[in-house]
């Protein structure tokens, strides 16, 4: 696996996504509790990023970013949609903390949807 720098931890807000580009990938980062996640900025509806949407957890306990245009809700950790109008998954990546950073393997990813 080939981990990049993403971003310094602090920096992500707990209840809203954040933005990057890792290579040549536009990322939406989300951190919920102790974990981050890293997904495809880009909604699979309506090409909108997901690093403007809220963090959230769904009354089933799954962690979700929302996408603020159709409200198409994304599982964090499958990169599924919860709701619609939404019906494709977005692709997840692999994440490591490290000292306080976040870094993310652009090179693979965790649920084999290949990244637009």
């Amino acid at each position: 696996m080939a981990f990049e720098f993403a971003a310094a931890l602090a920096d992500i807000p707990e209840d809203e996504a954040f933005g990057v580009t890792v290579d040549r990938y536009d990322l939406a980062l989300a951190k919920h509790g102790d974990e981050v996640f890293a997904l495809q900025d880009m909604c699979s509806h309506a090409n909108i990023p997901l690093s403007e949407g809220e963090v959230a957890v769904d009354a089933d306990g799954t962690c979700t970013v929302e996408c603020y245009l159709h409200g198409s809700t994304f599982d964090l950790r499958s990169g599924k949609p919860t709701c619609f109008p939404a019906t494709e998954a977005v692709a997840t990546f692999p994440v490591e903390i490290r000292d306080g950073d976040v870094y993310v393997d652009v090179t693979t990813t965790l649920n084999g949807v290949s990244p637009a």
